[in-house]
């Protein structure tokens, strides 16, 4: 007997709220070599980037499993455990089933603090007790009927290597025991997303395709929330909220997504910028079909080439950087503004690309391609649905959110963003150099793997697997801290130091050589001298 140990041994360490989040999804039907695709970034500013882990196996009748909030560590109670667990890998199990979520809050009088079940634990149980998709979604609404939802409202990404869903729940605030909830499978040639706003609106109320609690309807008129026809019934309007950084904070992240993989997205524009006119759908179809690196990529996305992007205001300062500091809104003369809230953000505690494919090996069905920290300049490492043990570089324990360590993917990772954040415009190519090649190395590796497999029996192919995470995760490390180091000896002090392919250059009496001076952009000379008219303006005293 294997006891469930992951949240008993490490929730007390465990950090506070993953929230805000993204996670974006694309049907087997949308991606070029069939596979279920989903994203997650968990974004915390206390949340340490790791890899979680739990083992699966077997249980003894009147077995308890304990239940601590993800968030806070706090104990809320104790469930009966199943029979036979799966072993969990972050944010899938061994059968490659994954969950993502995002925060929206809602109507915050229908939190329930008297619920057992709060979102990340609702996650983590059902990984280790669902075989698919649709599995899950049974565990996942039975459960919050059964113990309560301890959380407020939510929005989950379920998939399998055949399919996807979203999930959009809310407790009923002690007023009801349980929760009121609506699931729609997304179809497999489409893509879709959500990021901390509900993005159900009208759903078919008789469609296999669409699950929801008999309640979810006639709970909304008894607390006023609706007053219409059942068929015109938005599950988002009834128990979302509505304000003023909803859409352009929230909606806007997957309107970005949706914009670069399908044409016409400038018509759902003003309800992303002023929450007026048609609500953008739940999902769309792509003009293309999706791959592994494109949505790596998607997670690094800051807007660019929309109105909202982040490189172009003065808040970008003379190095374009796209990222703003929190809090997200401010206040000038009495009026309240926002910074814009893209994907890639600097808070993020980890992030991933879950592939799921059921032609692939069995130890292989799933790959979460796994990074910590900042998606914009995080490397994404294969971690397979068969490993036993994280890589060091990943694993639990080695440092924390106060603890830094040189062995550590979270700090290494950190080393190279935050420098970056001062200094964006002149760096990002560096950093992009690195992060290119090993991401494509991994590609490589991992097609050559595939095609490896086919000649050898699974336990075979679980061994070649998991010594691939290990050797990759060491590697990306070590080169991933070479270029931290790069960085801080090119950049040193505002200058830039001449290099060619990688290596200072030098004097012929072996000193370093002369560094350029970049200076700023004419926008911030100008806004300098906007500022302080002729104070340090050069004067001509050559007449005097």
């Amino acid at each position: 007997m294997r006891i469930s140990s992951f949240l008993a041994g490490v929730a007390m360490l465990l950090p506070a709220a993953a929230y805000p989040c993204t996670s974006l999804i694309a049907g087997k039907n949308a991606t070029t070599d069939g596979s279920v695709l989903v994203t997650y970034a968990a974004d915390s500013h206390t949340l340490y980037g790791e890899l979680y882990h739990n083992p699966g196996g077997t249980h003894e009748p009147g077995e308890m499993r304990k239940i601590y909030e993800w968030d806070s560590g706090k104990y809320l109670g104790e469930i009966p455990q199943v029979a036979r667990t799966y072993t969990t890998v972050g944010n899938m199990n061994e059968l490659g089933v994954t969950i993502a979520e995002s925060t929206w809050g809602g109507r915050p009088e229908l939190e329930d603090t008297t619920g057992i079940m709060d979102y990340g634990s609702l996650i983590y149980v059902t990984l280790e007790r669902a075989a698919n998709a649709r599995e899950a979604l049974k565990i996942m609404t039975d459960l919050v009927a059964e113990y309560g939802y301890h959380s407020s409202g939510e929005s989950f990404s379920i998939a399998d290597p055949n399919e996807a869903w979203v999930m959009e729940l809310i407790g009923k605030g002690g007023k009801e025991k349980g929760a009121v909830w609506v699931a729609r499978r997304v179809p497999d040639d489409c893509i879709s997303g959500h990021a901390n706003h509900p993005r159900i609106h009208q759903f078919p109320l008789n469609d296999k395709e669409t699950l929801y609690s008999p309640d979810v309807i006639e709970f909304a008129r008894k607390q006023g929330y609706y007053k219409g026809k059942d068929e015109d019934f938005s599950f988002s309007r009834a128990y979302g909220v509505l304000d003023g950084t909803a859409t352009r904070g929230c909606d806007g992240r997957v309107w970005s997504y949706f914009n670069r993989y399908a044409k016409g997205m400038d018509k759902y524009l003003p309800w992303i910028l002023d929450a007026e006119g048609e609500a953008m759908p739940l999902w769309v179809k792509p003009d293309e079909k999706l791959t592994v690196d494109g949505m790596r990529r998607m997670m690094r996305d800051h807007f660019e080439g929309t109105p909202m992007d982040m490189t172009k205001d003065v808040g970008a300062g003379p190095y374009k950087v796209p990222y703003r500091w929190r809090p997200m809104t401010f206040e000038v003369d009495g009026k309240e503004y926002l910074n814009e809230r893209a994907i890639a953000t600097q808070q993020t505690g980890f992030s991933f690309v879950s592939q799921m494919n059921d032609a692939h090996p069995e130890a292989m069905k799933g790959i979460l391609w796994f990074g910590t920290d900042d998606a914009n300049t995080c490397v994404y490492v294969p971690m397979y649905c068969c490993l036993t043990e994280v890589p060091y570089e990943f694993a639990h324990g080695n440092g924390d959110m106060l603890t830094l360590s040189w062995d550590s993917s979270f700090w290494v990772n950190n080393y190279v963003a935050n420098q970056a954040y001062n200094r964006y415009s002149q760096m990002i190519d560096d950093i992009r150099r690195v992060q290119d090649a090993e991401e494509q190395t991994l590609d490589t590796e991992v097609k050559a793997l595939l095609a490896a497999a086919q000649g050898l029996d699974k336990d075979e192919v679980a061994a070649v697997a998991r010594n691939h995470s290990k050797m990759a995760s060491q590697r990306y490390l070590k080169n991933y801290k070479s270029l931290g180091d790069f960085l801080l000896v090119k950049y040193l002090d505002g200058n830039v130091k001449q290099e060619k392919d990688g290596k200072f250059l030098r004097t012929p009496e072996g000193i370093c050589a002369k560094p350029d001076f970049p200076g700023y952009d004419e926008r911030y000379y100008r806004s300098i001298v906007e500022d302080t008219g002729d104070h340090l303006r050069v004067k001509d005293f050559s007449n005097k």
